[in-house]
């Protein structure tokens, strides 16, 4: 995705992760890969597409739009995935290169730096929400992997017209528009689940999220940064709870 030029999301995907990281090193290690994995779905979605996409051991994945990194971490993990992690927003690349340790570039997902047919594979999680010219952002995904490949989404797409309540920077596509924005770019959808049909967190997970949590809100509270990002996290909340936004797993390849 482009660099965000307006604040509130600057302070959700620059500022925040950098507090997040830090807030990581006093927590502990453990507590790394459930924080990097806040907002980006549960393990068991992340899990569920990883094995969709048929990612293993050597395969080379991109994550455009990584943010903090955790996904591409727990795919590295479990699936012994290569990961290559972009983004636009330095804070999140500094954030995930401290968290992980993984190759991270700055970069937009709709200009990505790589030759075609760089990656086996690549994702996209709950990144096309936040950028206008979507269309370039999913070329750009099905330009880099080989031909055949998959490619992987979790996009938040808005299921009513209009919506009562918009979080800043947030261009939610209609459900009905992903099929005519994947076709338009050459990727075909094999499977897809809603997120909303995944097991949440394991309570041991989730206390991880919530010790880093708490460590940032006791840092931070003060600062307008937080608040803002706070009010954007409980924006979508809402709109998701309601049911108005879906988040929406898309196993795709590219043809």
């Amino acid at each position: 995705m482009s660099a965000p030029d307006n604040e509130p999301m600057r302070d959700e995907f620059d500022t925040m992760p950098l507090w997040t990281a830090a807030a990581v090193q006093e927590v502990g290690p453990q507590a790394a890969l459930p924080a990097g994995c806040r907002g980006s779905g549960t393990p068991a979605a992340l899990r569920w597409l990883a094995k969709t996409m048929g990612l293993r051991p050597g395969t080379r994945l991109l994550d455009s739009g990584a943010g903090l990194g955790g996904p591409a971490e727990l795919a590295a993990r479990e699936y012994g995935v290569s990961p290559v992690l972009v983004d636009p927003m330095l804070g999140a690349c500094r954030a995930a290169a401290r968290m992980f340790g993984r190759p991270v570039a700055v970069a937009a997902g709709e200009r990505l730096p790589f030759p075609a047919e760089a990656f086996d594979a690549a994702w996209c999680i709950g990144v096309v929400c936040t950028v206008e010219d979507q269309r370039s952002l999913l070329a750009e995904l099905r330009r880099v992997v080989s031909k055949g490949g998959p490619v992987g989404l979790l996009v938040f797409a808005r299921t009513t017209t209009p919506l009562p309540d918009q979080p800043a920077g947030n261009h939610f596509p209609q459900v009905g528009e992903l099929s005519t924005l994947l076709d338009a770019v050459g990727l075909r959808t094999v499977d897809q689940a809603e997120l909303a049909s995944f097991a949440d967190p394991p309570a041991q997970w989730q206390d991880e999220v919530d010790r880093v949590d708490a460590v940032v809100e006791r840092d931070h509270a003060h600062d307008e940064r937080f608040r803002t990002a706070e009010q954007q996290e409980q924006v979508i909340g809402r709109l998701l709870s309601e049911g108005l936004v879906v988040g929406l797993l898309l196993a795709c390849r590219a043809t």
